[in-house]
């Protein structure tokens, strides 16, 4: 269903993410193409109040298999409202995280089995992945440090406000996802300019995109 012109953002807090997402929409909209912007957990109106539940600071927080289980269920909404209609009309899908975010903080660092992130991903995503995904890498201590930037004195959401450990697993498992598919996946490296980051992803989508029409035609 149009999964190569799918493409996703994934990251460690502050990596960048939402930055790209926006520059690379533009440059593909300046191309002629139509382009969704969106992310998760939201991305549709159901999706969106799951989202302010998950993300707003509590005392205590869930455990990761209920934080699973809410993300999948935002993702069924995003998929069934916003991804899937974007995508069969030939829209190209820029998202701001998708599964492989849930895989990385849910998974490898919550401890979460594969085997039910595996089920889940069959009930929820089925043939809808991403045909190309970018992992914009970077030390979780500077990432940790841009984000507590942006937000200046508003409090850290559930996920940033987890101690560093966490956020090395998460960094890790990014890695390891990327390593195990690398058709699929392109680290790049976040600590540099913005700029060099945008270049470096337009280079990739603008191939991408290439190998893209050349199969559909």
């Amino acid at each position: 269903m149009g999964a190569d012109r799918f493409v996703t953002f994934e990251g460690g807090e502050g990596a960048g993410k939402s930055t790209q997402v926006a520059r690379m929409a533009e440059r593909l909209r300046a191309d002629g193409a139509e382009v969704i912007v969106t992310r998760e957990p939201g991305g549709a109106p159901f999706a969106e109040r799951i989202r302010k539940v998950l993300l707003t600071p509590a005392d205590r927080a869930p455990s990761p298999l209920a934080e699973a289980l809410a993300f999948y269920s935002a993702r069924a909404d995003h998929l069934a409202q916003t991804i899937g209609p974007a995508l069969s009309r030939g829209a190209w899908v820029l998202c701001d995280r998708f599964n492989d975010s849930t895989r990385a903080y849910q998974g490898a660092a919550g401890g979460v089995a594969d085997a039910h992130l595996d089920r889940l991903d069959e009930i929820v995503v089925g043939d809808t992945r991403p045909g190309l995904t970018f992992l914009i890498d970077i030390p979780p201590e500077e990432g940790l440090a841009r984000a507590k930037a942006r937000r200046a004195e508003a409090s850290a959401d559930m996920f940033e406000a987890r101690e560093l450990a966490f956020h090395t697993a998460l960094r890790d498992a990014y890695l390891a996802i990327a390593a195990a598919e690398p058709a699929r996946c392109r680290v790049v490296d976040g600590a540099r300019a913005p700029d060099a980051v945008a270049d470096e992803i337009w280079d990739a989508i603008a191939a991408h995109r290439q190998s893209a029409t050349a199969a559909e035609g």
